[in-house]
């Protein structure tokens, strides 16, 4: 299983980091500060997303 968490975490993180880095560029928040902030986030959030969307996955 962690070989699949691993690969869904490759492309979820990615893809939850660069919304978030959106959504703060779209606020108007352009400084570098916010935009690591809300990268940093979309990763973090992205391990709990990936640990559940793995489990159901193995569970089909």
């Amino acid at each position: 299983m962690f070989k699949l968490v691993a690969l869904i975490y490759i492309m979820g993180g990615a893809t939850l980091a660069g919304m978030l880095v959106i959504a703060v560029l779209s606020l108007g928040h352009d400084t570098a500060q916010p935009i690591i902030y809300a990268a940093v986030a979309g990763f973090v959030i992205a391990l709990p997303v990936t640990w559940i969307v793995a489990r159901k996955i193995s569970d089909m």
